[in-house]
């Protein structure tokens, strides 16, 4: 039996994947720039929506995919004269994991988790950061000017702290530690954790005073927020 349609097929289903990935991120940006523009919670939540269907569309892929290979390990245990129906057989296995479907699944996409990670930063961020910017100009009867509040906003930033505890220098692409908080250039800690590897012991967070004594790569999220604050301060 030839596997090379298969493997064509399933070579396809993989690559859909990736398009799916790529809408994923692409409607996490455009959430956060809605929340930072302050736009209608109402859009934000359509953005969610969107997440969610993205989400269900790789849920039934991810099952098509694992259709396909579990038919073809089994078939190729099987004689010749025994070969089953492969398509039918693909369409049983496939059937029976969309059965166990639940709304949980979703909920657990890990690109999914991620854009409800990020949304619930930048609007804490917001909170605490351009809206007490936004209400002190509101008092002024309209009197200041754009340039004026981006102005503000910028001082702000500069306040903030954008070095990396391991590099000392700003961040360009910063990760945050999901155990402890803190938060590092991406490509210094995950050298960081490959070298304490291959010597197989555990990396403690290098951030002065951190009890976190294992930090992971599993661990790391990438801080879209920090990383917008620190790319609009570079444009000042």
């Amino acid at each position: 039996v030839s596997f090379n349609a298969i493997d064509s097929a399933l070579s396809s289903l993989k690559n859909c994947q990736s398009f799916i990935n790529s809408g994923m991120d692409v409607a996490t940006q455009v959430a956060l720039d809605l929340v930072e523009s302050f736009n209608d919670e109402e859009d934000v939540n359509n953005m969610e929506k969107v997440m969610l269907e993205y989400a269900t569309m790789d849920r039934e892929l991810n099952h098509y995919i694992k259709a396909f290979e579990e038919t073809i390990n089994q078939v190729k245990r099987e004689k010749p004269e025994n070969l089953p129906d492969l398509e039918n057989l693909a369409q049983e296995k496939f059937l029976e994991m969309e059965s166990k479907n639940s709304d949980s699944d979703l909920q657990r996409n890990e690109k999914y988790m991620y854009f409800k990670d990020q949304l619930k930063e930048m609007k804490k961020q917001c909170k605490n950061f351009f809206f007490p910017i936004l209400l002190s100009h509101k008092s002024d009867h309209g009197k200041d000017t754009i340039e004026q509040i981006d102005e503000d906003i910028a001082v702000t930033a500069s306040q903030m702290n954008f070095i990396c505890p391991i590099t000392q220098v700003t961040m360009k692409r910063p990760v945050r530690n999901k155990v402890c908080g803190h938060i590092y250039e991406e490509d210094a800690i995950l050298e960081m954790i490959q070298t304490q590897k291959q010597k197989k012991k555990k990396v403690r967070c290098p951030k002065m005073g951190c009890s976190h004594v294992d930090v992971k790569g599993s661990d790391l999220v990438r801080d879209e927020i920090l990383k917008r604050v620190i790319d609009s301060q570079k444009k000042q």
